[in-house]
């Protein structure tokens, strides 16, 4: 491609290939010969179309503003890293981090800063492995997002992350090269397009349009009409569509290269060419003469924009403006400036446009932007809000002169734009390390008549205290000097001492520099640095009976400081006493000895936080019971302080300490109290023999008989054999059997029936109160039958009888309304009202829909109107208005429409009208409507409502309003791009249409959109499934690495290592290797390794470190530590990684030789290396096993010590720890820890389920007997129900039922553990082949959980035992006991009629079952499984 392109152009290239732009230098170091050259002068599209911050998440921003560029990418990566479960996780969330990071900043300010990215990027590098997906949202970061970086910077920083991403084996592909393009051409590098296509070839990759395009706009960047022209051309021969892109840079070719009139004749072209020119266009024009200054055609240019009925926002104009200042036309800059509308979202974008002045050295054509900002209103204090400091930041940071600086504070201070720019400015400066324009600064604010404080001058002598320049130091405080301060004691003693070997070498030095402090202020200065730094010396010199007095007051705070890092205890019990017994550090006029003691350890716990108290409670303890020793005394009231702080931290004993330095005091006790509740047994089967017994008995028998007819309701066939039973024993018949028949008489459609036994039990007790979903079971019954009076009756004893509607009841409400809508509106509305009207639910757009359907179901849209706006009226909704605009647009009532577009304007407002009009127009059609409201200055995207349509169009598999949707927002405001792309391929996906996905993917590449995971795993599945090339690399997923994982255990056989003929050199090779080793083959990568150590072969450290992992990953520690020799003999240096050294603990602790994992442990902490938490956990466990409580408690030290959390809970610890003394028969040992683990204050019942678990499966009885024993004493004594409900339900699990029957008969609380039990029926409920299981803990507790909760529960048991038969009857019950089925449940039924081919018979929720799943359930407890 690039030959042929060469060849059309008859180009020259030198011998060596580097393609030197004449006239150019370098930027940075020599990269490659892809690129050389100094900036252009072109414009950098500072502000773009393209550039609003929004949604997109960088998607739009990290993209569309930024680019990347390479160091050295001549081959692409084709190695993949190979990652573990851990890293891909941890990945996924950096990623999502990053975006959401970068995203909140572009939102908010247009902008990221370099600080930002950096750390993002060094991040990417410290987890390795970056994806393709990181290097590419970091890579379109390093462009017009940076305004505050000069275009050379940019540029190096693009090229320092592609190298360093290359390193860590990023894979790159068409995409990334296409960023590439993008970031030379956003900050004007120079290079030569045809060496570009070159080095694409040598990597094998084949250039799309918008490499093309790209290309083309390099060419017409540097004015070269003749190279584009070529490109150009060759797109014609392909056949690849020419974009209005191709059209604006073309133009902007042509005003490059000095011909204006082609470029003005340009836009004629495409109007032959059947492309309308848009905004761009013009811009692109506009910029042009920008560059040449030509003004007059400036204006005409912008006249015949408005009179083509093309709207300029004032991004557009602001990129002329910057192009106008940066061609040294700035004289014209005003008059541009007068046609900003400064419309929303002008404040960023200006300030964007004034950094980007400042850093090209025009900082006073930024100014001039920035006094056309509106004055902010004052606070309602009265306080200035302050603007430009974003300004003056910058201009500290380009250097700008600081005569310019004051000028610009003293302007934005006179007009009321910034309350105090001058003392900004210096914190500027002293932030950036500016250390001589600082001082310059504080003379020119003292001349100004600010006042100038002794802590300005604090972090320069932070400065040089890190740098150890004392000269520096003493320098600052002559500075002070000069500006007629002294320095206070705080600078003495906490800035310019450390900077200083002793305190003495401070003193000499300003003695020497002729700089004069007070002797007081030397000596107190003294006393706090030392009590900051060195007790010991502090005491030594305190206790000197010549010391002249101070008030411990002045240095108390330094001395606390000190004090909180128990580095000395003796030091400070013995100063302690010394301020005890020595008046000379207390002032008798204020206080006592006794309280100043007092008062320091006040202050000394009240600044300790909670985990520190904790921490540090031995040694607090000891120094209290040190001052106790040597008789100190503290008054009573200031104890209680401390004790009030301390009682939240859990350190009794600590408390107990502090007391006993006053009189001692009785601490409240607690006692705990206990209940039994009783438990229920329910038996379906021969309750109606047993019902004959009892009544032979002449026994009670109500709750039998409700028992029975619960049984019945199960069927609808049963309802005559219920009503049967009824008459049988009538006298018997409480209200809750009486609601059991009303409800199987309802869903059996017997209306009759179901009144009378209303009518039956309201006689018999009038006080009875349904629940609410038998109520609107009656309710539809009755108005399903045209007996509306009555339905309404029923409605105003709910009232009567306070009966509460929760959100299921309000969905029964809206189907019943629904049923309603054959009588008629009359008849509907009359419901509705009722409804309303009694209170019994409040209006809602649900509620209201029935109404509005019946009129548009009948074709009556004045009707449908009226009643719309009625609602409107009376309730603030709008039922359907969506279905009534689309309606009116159809039938073309334009007076009915403007009716209805009136009032939801003023009731809404005009951008929720406008939201309604756009999606109306779109679904009828009517595109270039839908165009015009999209271009209205100021419409922000509104996510809610933008999703709303786009899962309509994919649920109604409706592409073209999908497609004009998505066009129509790629520059509104705040829109993200990846999300409405996504949409698209969703219903790709669901048509089945690869092609459009893949014409997807290059138009998302044209917008430099970075895309989501989920996105890219969709496109490719779209693109797999009809057996097309993948063009990206397709992150991994945790579910997909199991999936390979299991694949490759499941075939029978590898292939062999191959042969290394084949391989042309050892990088080449080392990827051969490294790919065995990501497909699970490490033994044969291993003999790879072993031949090329035969033949010479070297690899890399990454490669060993792959192989070394494999091998540990399949239990080979053998082979892994040959592996580890060879390197260790081939690479300097080398040491296995932090993953490899974790595996190695792992491997180690399942095979039983904790000994020499917990060395490796020990090793790793040495050399600062991290340890999984899965390592760890192995690791405890294993000795466990082996009974070592001393090993244990050596890793619980050493991970105290470690200083980072590795998310492991202290239970892992606890429970090993009491499975070590099981394993050592010290049964006594273990049930002390445990109980003293639930006897504590602050318990918070942990599971113990692991423990249990351990002893059942090694039938350990002896151990078995003692903690049950104990979880029942537990149990009664203390009300810690926690353990014996963890050793019921591991008698479950392991199917030992009639233990559990036992223990739950002697510990009957067990059945209100509810949390518990739910906890442990969500566990089941999600793993196939528990069903029994459920259903015997049904059995054993019936009731522990409500219906409406349990029902969700056994339907995904039943979806995940693929059980289409049990699921299908569970549904049928739970319509026949009036249980709504929640929508998560619906959807997993659903599926399962899918799998089977059958037709769901019911309406489908509309989305995934991972929507709904994070959807909170309503009604369901949230708890959370116990830990193991």
């Amino acid at each position: 491609m690039a030959a042929l392109l060469r060849s059309a152009r008859l180009l020259k290239l030198t011998p060596s290939g580097l393609l030197q732009i004449t006239g150019t230098k370098r930027t940075g170091p020599p990269l490659s010969r892809l690129y050389s050259g100094a900036l252009s002068v072109n414009r950098t599209g500072v502000l773009s179309r393209q550039s609003r911050p929004g949604v997109e998440g960088t998607c739009s921003h990290a993209g569309r503003h930024a680019a990347v560029c390479v160091r050295s990418y001549s081959v692409a990566t084709e190695n993949k890293d190979e990652v573990s479960n851990a890293l891909l996780s941890r990945q996924a969330q950096h990623f999502d981090w990053a975006l959401a990071k970068l995203d909140n900043s572009v939102r908010r300010t247009g902008r990221i800063t370099k600080t930002m990215l950096l750390r993002i990027f060094h991040g990417v590098c410290r987890e390795g492995y970056p994806s393709s997906n990181q290097a590419l949202l970091l890579l379109r970061s390093c462009g017009t997002l940076l305004p505050e970086m000069v275009l050379q910077e940019r540029t190096h920083l693009a090229h320092r992350i592609w190298g360093r991403l290359n390193e860590l084996g990023a894979r790159y592909d068409v995409s990334h090269y296409n960023a590439l393009l993008k970031v030379y051409l956003q900050n004007e590098f120079r290079f030569s397009p045809m060496d570009f296509l070159d080095k694409m070839e040598v990597a094998k990759l084949q250039p799309n349009r918008v490499t093309y395009q790209r290309l083309i706009t390099a060419y017409c960047q540097t004015g070269d009409i003749q190279g584009a022209s070529a490109i150009l051309g060759f797109m014609k021969s392909k056949d690849l569509p020419i974009t209005e892109a191709v059209f604006n840079s073309l133009v902007t070719g042509h005003a490059r290269s000095g011909d204006l009139e082609s470029a003005k004749n340009i836009l004629s072209v495409m109007r032959g060419a059947g492309i309308d020119p848009g905004p761009d266009t013009y811009v692109s024009l506009m910029n042009g003469y920008a560059e040449k200054g030509d003004l007059d055609s400036l204006k005409k240019t912008l006249e015949e924009a408005e009179s083509a009925n093309i709207s300029l926002v004032d991004r557009d104009l602001m990129q002329v403006i910057f192009t106008l200042a940066k061609a040294g036309h700035q004289q014209h800059v005003p008059e541009m400036m007068e046609h900003l509308r400064q419309e929303r979202g002008y404040i960023p974008d200006a300030m964007n446009l004034c950094l980007s002045l400042i850093t090209q050295g025009l900082d006073e054509t930024a100014f001039a932007i920035l006094k056309t900002f509106s004055t902010p209103n004052p606070y309602p204090n009265g306080e200035l809000k302050n603007f430009g400091s974003f300004f003056l930041r910058h201009c500290i940071y380009m250097d700008t002169p600081l005569e310019k600086i004051s000028h610009y504070c003293k302007e934005l201070q006179d007009s009321n734009m910034h309350a105090e720019p001058f003392s900004f400015t210096l914190f500027c400066t002293l932030e950036a390390k500016k250390i001589d324009v600082s001082l310059e600064l504080m003379k020119l604010m003292q001349e100004q008549n600010f006042p100038i404080r002794p802590h300005y001058f604090w972090p320069l002598l932070i400065q040089h205290a890190k740098d150890n320049n004392t000269t520096g130091a003493v320098k600052v405080i002559k500075g002070m000097q000069q500006l007629g301060l002294d320095p206070d004691i705080e600078t003495i003693s906490n800035y310019l001492y450390p900077v200083f070997s002793s305190t003495e070498a401070a003193q000499q030095a300003l003695k020497d520099a002729g700089i004069t402090v007070p002797l007081d202020g030397l000596l107190t200065s003294n006393i706090r640095f030392l009590a900051s730094n060195h007790l010991t010396q502090l005491y030594t010199l305190l206790s000197d009976p010549s010391h002249p007095p101070v008030d411990m007051r002045r240095f108390r705070s330094s001395l606390i400081h000190s004090f909180r890092k128990f580095d000395d205890i003796n030091c400070m019990v013995k100063l302690t006493k010394l301020f005890y017994n020595d008046e000379r550090y207390t002032n008798p006029a204020t206080t006592t000895n006794a309280e100043a003691v007092a008062y320091l350890l006040y202050n000394l716990f009240e600044g300790l936080q909670e985990n520190k108290v904790q921490e540090q409670e031995d040694k607090l303890r000891d120094y209290v019971q040190q001052l106790k020793a040597e008789n100190i005394v503290i008054p009573a009231r200031i104890c209680r302080g401390i004790r009030n702080i301390l009682a939240p931290y859990n350190v009794p004993d600590l408390i107990k300490d502090v007391y006993n330095l006053v009189d001692p005091k009785e601490l409240p006790s607690n006692k705990y109290l206990s209940s039994n509740p009783c438990a229920t047994d329910l038996k379906p089967k021969a309750l109606e023999n047993r019902l004959a017994e009892l009544k032979a008995e002449n026994k009670p028998l109500s709750f039998k008989l409700k028992q029975t007819i619960l049984a019945l309701s199960s069927s609808k066939e049963n309802m005559q054999r219920a009503l049967e039973l009824k008459q049988q024993y009538e006298d018997q018949m409480t209200s809750g059997a009486y609601a059991i028949l009303i409800s199987l008489c309802c869903s059996c459609d017997n209306v009759d029936e179901a009144m009378s036994l209303k009518r039956e039990m309201s006689r018999k007790d009038s006080s009875v109160v349904l629940d609410a979903s038998k109520y609107i079971m009656l309710v539809k019954l009755l108005a399903k039958n045209d007996r509306l009076e009555e339905a309404v009756d029923i409605l105003k004893e709910m009232k009567e009888k306070d009966v509460v509607l929760n959100d299921n009841h309000l969905a029964l409400l809206f189907h019943t309304l629904n049923e309603v809508m054959s009588n008629g509106a009359p008849a509907v509305q009359h419901l509705q009202d009722t409804i309303f009207t009694l209170g019994l639910a409040k209006p809602s757009a649900n509620l209201c829909a029935p109404l509005i359907s019946v009129y548009l179901n009948s074709d009556d849209l004045p009707g449908a109107v009226e009643a719309m706006l009625e609602c409107q009226k009376r309730y603030k909704l709008l039922p359907r208005i969506h279905d009534i605009i689309v309606g009116l647009i159809e039938k073309g009532n334009t007076e009915l429409l403007q009716k209805a577009m009136d009032i939801v304007s003023q009731e809404r407002g005009e951008m929720t009208m406008l939201y309604y009009l756009l999606f109306a127009f779109l679904q009828t059609g009517r595109y270039s409507e839908a165009r015009k409201i999209f271009e209205t200055p100021g419409l922000r995207a509104k996510p809610g409502r933008l999703q709303w349509f786009a899962e309509k169009c994919v649920l109604t598999q409706q592409m073209e309003p999908l497609e004009q949707m998505v066009d129509m927002t790629s520059k509104l405001f705040e829109c993200d791009r990846d999300e409405m792309y996504n949409y698209i391929l969703r219903l790709c996906k669901d048509t089945n249409d690869w092609q459009k996905a893949e014409a997807v993917w290059t138009k998302m590449q044209e917008e430099n959109i970075v895309p989501r995971e989920r996105t890219l795993h969709l496109l490719a599945e779209i693109l797999k499934n009809n057996g097309q090339e993948v063009p990206f690399e397709v992150p991994e997923t945790f579910l997909q690495y199991e999936r390979e994982a299991n694949d490759t255990q499941s075939q029978p056989a590898k292939p062999a290592a191959p042969s290394l003929k084949n391989t042309k050199n050892g990088s080449e090779y080392q990827m051969q290797m490294i790919s065995l080793c990501k497909k699970g083959n490490a033994k044969a990568a291993f003999a790879m390794l072993k031949e090329s150590n035969k033949n010479g072969v070297a690899v890399g450290p990454l490669c060993y470190d792959y192989l070394i992992r494999a091998l540990l990953g399949e239990g080979s520690l053998e082979d892994a530590m040959v592996v580890r020799d060879i390197a260790m003999s081939d690479v300097q240096d080398f040491q296995l990684s932090d993953i490899a050294n974790s595996l190695r603990v792992v491997t180690l602790s399942k095979r039983g030789q904790a000994k020499d994992a917990l060395d490796t442990l020990k090793s790793m902490l040495q050399n600062n290396q991290v340890p999984s938490s899965l390592a760890v956990t192995r690791l405890i466990q294993s000795l466990a096993s082996l009974g070592d409580v001393e090993g244990i408690k050596e890793v619980s030290s050493l991970m105290e010590q470690l200083g980072t959390s590795l998310n492991l809970s202290s239970m892992v610890f606890t429970k090993n720890m009491a499975l070590a003394h099981i394993k050592n028969d010290d049964l006594e040992s273990a049930v002390e820890m445990l109980e003293e683990l639930y006897t504590r204050p602050d318990n918070k019942n942990p599971s113990i389920v692991f423990v249990f678990r351990k002893i059942l499966m090694e039938e350990n009885d002896k151990a078995l007997d003692k903690l049950s024993a104990m979880a029942e004493r537990l149990a009664n004594h203390f009300a810690c129900y926690r353990p014996a409900t963890d050793l019921f339900i591991q008698l479950l699990e392991m199917d030992k039922v009639e233990d559990a029957k036992f223990m739950l008969a002697r510990n009957i609380f067990i059945a209100e553990q509810k949390e518990a039990l739910i906890s442990y029926l969500a566990r089941l409920s999600s793993k196939p082949g528990k069903t029994d299981k459920i259903n015997t803990l049904l059995s054993l507790i019936p009731d522990f959980v409500e219906k409406e909760a349990l029902f969700p529960y056994m339907m995904q048991s039943h979806v995940a035992d693929n059980d289409l038969a049990s699921a299908k009857k569970l549904y049928e019950r739970m319509q026949e006991e009036g249980v709504v089925a929640d929508e998560l449940s619906l959807k997993r039924l659903a599926m399962l009629y899918h799998k089977a081919g059958e037709t769901v018979p019911f309406s489908e929720p509309p989305k995934s079952v991972e929507f709904y799943l994070n959807k909170p359930r309503k009604g369901v407890a949230k708890s959370r499984p116990a830990e193991e």
